[in-house]
């Protein structure tokens, strides 16, 4: 780990950074940080434990002076997004992450960085250690496995948690103050093909997409990025109707959650077709990064002859998938007709695998209206079944409901005026924030989500600002000094 970043201002805050990201922490795989967590609490002389779900709460008392302010809910999740580039050699499972300062920004090199929701995780460690910040009484809740599922949060139980108001966070714009977010539900669609032997005389190629900037499925799906599963299959249609190029495998995405930033594929064509298929396919490689270099400057499309392939799917099969991926939804579905800019409805094209007779998607469709988040998730389901597939809906929660007139909204509206000279942005966010479901088991629980500035979020780009993180330690601070008095 770089001495650099535990030198960056507030030390407390990135050392408590720098020890949780030397611990593996992916999704599904999060013991060894639960464990940490828990050695950290008990470190400490505080109460703490797991719940049944393996979520681990932490209790430190009032700081003197601060016994008759109500308890406070710090809540972060202690899993992460973990994505690499294609050409970085790294195990989630064993290594912490590289991190390294760029300017005003920490990154990591080649992964995800962790800042989601890494730094908000140690904010509430800092805090925990702390013996010098005044507080009142905090409940530390953190939750597992936010990022592929929400379980920590689902399966939360009433009664664990004595706080009157909960602070997520997790939200990742320093000058907006989150009273809502979208639910979501995941579909998985899967169905075998027939393989046969490649026809004799045939020429195998590779081609990749990669250089795509990826992001949040959620947060970025507005922004027009390119999905490499969607750029992909465009370029396999031109070639099957004009050529009847067949497909051995294709590999596209990588989490759910994150929007594809790389896919591959390999496929055969006859030896008399070759040389008008790839100046046919290298036309349209250039119409792509022509259509994408505002948006995707480093897009990167390649194509190489290789060795064919010995089976390919059959081109009846491979129809319906490549007419089926031409025609389901991805980005933008609908805006919110109540808040302005807010997308309401969005489905992600996350995962596309083609291999050994079976083609499995992957997508994420999300909402902050459960009325339209069961139309986008009808819809998407609908499309796969009409093309033979079986299809699976699950991890499904709900959205967070804005609360206009919350009472630390106005308190801590009027704080950060105060503090920054300017009003910050109320909003509600198009990512799946444990909020809405937290809200199920805390129904009287009063609850803000807020962070720094992070980019990128989901993919290896991934960064967090130096001077954000300033910043929002001092909101932060000051935020839990102000906490009102017990009613």
């Amino acid at each position: 780990m770089s001495q650099e970043i535990r030198n960056l201002e507030p030390k407390v805050l990135w050392n408590k950074f720098a020890d949780l990201n030397a611990v593996p922490r992916p999704s599904k795989k999060e013991e060894r940080v639960i464990q940490f967590m828990k050695d950290f609490g008990n470190s400490l002389g505080l109460e703490t434990f797991e719940d049944e779900i393996r979520n681990v709460i932490i209790r430190k008392p009032a700081t003197p002076g601060m016994e008759n302010r109500k308890t406070v809910v710090l809540q972060g999740h202690l899993d992460m997004v973990h994505q690499k580039n294609n050409d970085t050699n790294f195990d989630f499972l064993t290594q912490g992450i590289d991190m390294y300062v760029d300017g005003d920004w920490v990154r990591a090199r080649g992964t995800t960085l962790g800042a989601d929701n890494g730094l908000g995780v140690a904010a509430i460690m800092a805090i925990l250690e702390s013996t010098n910040i005044p507080h009142p009484s905090i409940d530390a809740l953190f939750t597992i496995d936010e990022e592929t599922g929400m379980t920590g949060a689902l399966n939360l139980k009433g009664g664990i948690l004595k706080g009157e108001i909960l602070l997520n966070l997790d939200t990742e714009e320093d000058d907006e103050i989150d009273i809502g977010c979208a639910g979501g539900v995941d579909v998985t669609a899967t169905r075998s093909y027939t393989t046969e032997e490649v026809p004799e005389g045939s020429v195998g190629y590779t081609v990749t997409v990669k250089g795509l900037n990826g992001g949040h499925s959620g947060m970025d799906i507005h922004k027009g990025l390119g999905n490499a599963n969607k750029i992909m299959n465009r370029l396999l249609f031109d070639g099957f109707e004009n050529f009847g190029l067949q497909i051995a495998e294709i590999s596209g995405g990588s989490l759910r959650n994150a929007i594809p930033r790389e896919a591959k594929v390999q496929l055969v064509v006859k030896d008399s077709d070759c040389t008008i298929f790839y100046e046919l396919l290298n036309k349209q490689i250039k119409i792509v990064l022509e259509e994408y270099k505002a948006i995707e400057p480093a897009i990167n499309i390649q194509s190489s002859e290789i060795n064919a392939a010995q089976k390919v799917m059959n081109s009846s099969d491979f129809k319906k998938i490549i007419n089926l991926l031409c025609s389901i939804h991805n980005g933008v579905y609908r805006m919110s007709p109540d808040i302005e800019g807010l997308v309401e409805v969005s489905s992600s094209l996350a995962r596309v695998i083609i291999q050994n007779g079976t083609f499995t998607s992957q997508s994420l469709q999300r909402s902050s209206v459960e009325s339209t988040k069961a139309e986008i998730a009808m819809n998407i389901r609908c499309a796969f079944e009409n093309s033979g597939c079986e299809v699976i809906q699950g991890g499904d929660y709900p959205g967070w409901k804005p609360n206009p007139n919350s009472a630390i909204l106005k308190s801590m509206e009027n704080l950060y005026k105060k503090m920054f000279d300017e009003e910050p942005k109320v909003k509600a966010c198009h990512a799946g924030l444990e909020c809405g479901i937290l809200g199920k088991h805390l129904p009287e629980v009063d609850m803000i989500s807020f962070g720094p500035n992070i980019r990128a979020a989901h993919s290896p780009d991934e960064k967090v600002q130096i001077s954000s993180v300033q910043k929002f330690w001092k909101f932060y601070l000051e935020v839990l000094r102000q906490i009102p008095s017990k009613n």
